[in-house]
């Protein structure tokens, strides 16, 4: 049957979603390169064939892994979208929720920058993914920032961009708490001037 845009979508396989939540959890907590597909195998609770038929190869399954990750932040990016808040309201609550992560049980660091240190060829189709991901945050926050009046929206979304990347480092390797503080009050600063009299205060979290 041919699927048309209105069309529902197939009901998911349990056992691919299975295969992909194990893999999601391993992948995070222990490395991508030193975990094999014999390992989420078995942990999900499938067979060989049963991979297989969902999955070309563990290439395709870490593809997959970052793509659902990828998919969940845009989704809570579009369901903070539609709160009826300003530009600069909703840039600090997605800052929020970053920090918010940093402080989470479990967090290990960013784990798109995780995937890209452990695949250094720019072309290669998990870096991609990471490409994709990265450039829907960055636009999305600069496109607030210009909504909101930034007069330079394009420096100060690189230097946002920068201060995000290096509150998951900071957040995994030093005082998680102290990384998240650092990045509301520094991002807080820098989108100030798009406010212009209004003050930026923390909005609540992510819904």
């Amino acid at each position: 049957m041919t699927m048309t845009p209105d069309s529902p979508s197939p009901r998911p396989s349990p056992a691919r979603e299975r295969l992909l939540a194990t893999a999601s959890r391993i992948f995070y907590t222990e490395g991508i390169h030193s975990v094999g597909v014999d390992k989420v195998i078995a942990e999900a609770q499938v067979t060989r064939a049963t991979f297989y038929r969902h999955f070309s190869g563990k290439e395709d399954l870490v593809r997959a892994y970052l793509e659902a990750r990828d998919q969940a932040y845009r989704a809570m990016g579009a369901q903070a979208a539609q709160m009826q808040i300003e530009p600069g309201e909703l840039l600090m609550l997605m800052v929020n929720g970053v920090a918010d992560e940093v402080c989470s049980p479990g967090f290990r660091g960013c784990p798109f920058i995780n995937a890209a240190a452990e695949f250094p060829d720019p072309e290669h189709p998990v870096r991609q993914v990471v490409s994709a991901h990265r450039a829907w945050f960055r636009d999305t926050l600069e496109s607030l920032l210009a909504q909101a009046g930034h007069p330079n929206p394009d420096q100060a979304v690189r230097t946002l961009v920068m201060l995000r990347d290096g509150a998951m480092v900071a957040g995994y390797l030093e005082d998680a708490e102290q990384a998240r503080l650092d990045l509301v009050r520094e991002a807080a600063a820098l989108a100030k001037p798009a406010q212009g009299n209004q003050q930026i205060s923390r909005p609540s979290r992510l819904p």
